[in-house]
């Protein structure tokens, strides 16, 4: 089993088509066409055999979306930055060009005190399974829905929110998607934490996490 990288190692490896969200390596791929999306994910996939390691593929008709991680160490390691730095080299021998900032996460996070009474209701609603609850996520093995955490918050009664979306964004343009929100009727309500993650809430005060790799 190899060790898991820190972010700084995973952003000083170069890798200019790639971006880290929540857990994993991300890219987007302009193929422009089926066919040609077609012939990338080929070629992808006979590197993933030879390499002995598989990224999550999404072929549609404009563009290929790539996602890397070690499942077997729950993080990354050195085998997902060869893997990504080899399908950069395919795509520029192909001629297909990198979009890494229109790639986003979504993760859906609930405030609870007690995460070991509430996590399996969740697990068993989202997956089928109890078991799918892991530590203070839901995972879902086979991808259909998002991840869900659970932030350790105290007991209370007052009604509040509870549930909030977590967005994660490429760490270089997560001002620029801050900027987007406010300036669409949004406000900052908390950014102590930046740039690892931002506070906004919308003009009814419904609150949500800007989140970035940095900083963690």
């Amino acid at each position: 089993m190899m060790d898991s990288l820190t972010t700084v190692q995973i952003l000083d490896a170069g890798l200019v088509d790639w971006r880290k969200l929540a857990q994993a390596l991300h890219a987007r791929y302009l193929t422009g066409d089926f066919a040609a999306g077609l012939r990338f994910v080929t070629a992808i996939g006979e590197a993933a055999e030879a390499m002995n390691h598989h990224p999550d593929v999404t072929l549609t008709y404009p563009h290929v979306d790539l996602k890397l991680m070690s499942h077997d160490v729950g993080a990354l390691t050195e085998r997902d930055l060869d893997l990504a730095h080899r399908i950069s080299e395919i795509a520029r021998e192909q001629g297909v060009a990198a979009e890494p900032h229109a790639v986003a996460e979504i993760e859906l996070a609930l405030d609870t005190a007690d995460v070991a009474a509430v996590g399996p209701f969740w697990a068993a609603l989202l997956t089928g399974s109890a078991e799918a609850l892991h530590g203070a996520d839901v995972v879902d093995p086979k991808g259909r829905v998002p991840l869900l955490w659970f932030q350790d918050t105290d007991a209370h009664r007052t009604p509040r929110q509870r549930f909030h979306l977590d967005v994660w964004v490429p760490h270089d343009i997560a001002e620029q998607r801050i900027a987007a929100a406010v300036a669409a009727g949004g406000a900052v309500v908390d950014n102590d934490n930046a740039p690892s993650f931002v506070v906004l809430a919308d003009p009814e005060g419904n609150r949500a996490c800007v989140c970035t790799c940095l900083d963690r």
